[in-house]
């Protein structure tokens, strides 16, 4: 993709994105953790709105090296988050690491689980693994528009449309796991909590 297309996307993305309503639960949850790192943990096909929610707090973002996540990379780096680049089939091991150092730093991380190829919805170990590692929490977060256009991608990937209202929910905590196959379990379940996809928003 060249630098004038990456250019006109993104501006495309901020100006829709701008257009978006927000409502906000669980925000109890996120009060428990908010003032120490702690790790945001989300599906990859609800990036691009919770993308744009918890724009400029300074988040550090798990962003894989495909072409399709130098994407994401610049409209994330545009809107005020510090990157981490690697995924658990490309530059995973410096990814890992590079999570850690935010962690480390007190910064928050987000990472989606299921990225940055799927399956959609099975968490992978690297973002618990990394909570253990660091002795921090994972934050569930997940989002829902009420109109969607979605891509034909391996993750069905959802763009609010135009003044789409958004609900974006926070679960519960979890904490630190040692058993990372539990943890993953755990945070699976915490994810398909949130907002359950309905009957008529799966086809």
């Amino acid at each position: 993709m060249t630098r004038i297309t990456q250019r006109s996307v993104t501006a495309a993305f901020h100006g829709l994105a701008a257009t978006w309503r927000f409502e906000i639960r669980g925000g109890s949850h996120l009060a428990r953790v908010s003032g120490s790192p702690f790790v945001f943990a989300l599906w990859h096909h609800t990036l691009l709105p919770l993308l744009w929610w918890h724009r400029h707090r300074g988040i550090t973002l798990l962003v894989s090296r495909h072409r399709d996540g130098e994407l994401v990379a610049r409209a994330a780096a545009g809107i005020g988050y510090g990157l981490a680049r690697g995924s658990s089939t490309r530059g995973g091991v410096s990814g890992y690491r590079e999570l850690l150092r935010a962690l480390a730093s007190g910064s928050v991380v987000a990472v989606t689980p299921d990225g940055p190829a799927g399956p959609t919805g099975i968490v992978k170990p690297g973002a618990v693994r990394a909570a253990h590692r660091a002795g921090v929490p994972v934050l569930p977060v997940a989002a829902r528009a009420d109109r969607v256009w979605r891509l034909r991608s391996w993750d069905r990937l959802t763009i609010p449309q135009p003044f789409a209202r958004i609900v974006v929910e926070y679960g519960r905590p979890v904490p630190p796991h040692a058993d990372t196959s539990a943890a993953c379990v755990l945070l699976g379940r915490a994810l398909d909590a949130l907002l359950p996809v309905r009957s008529s928003e799966a086809a």
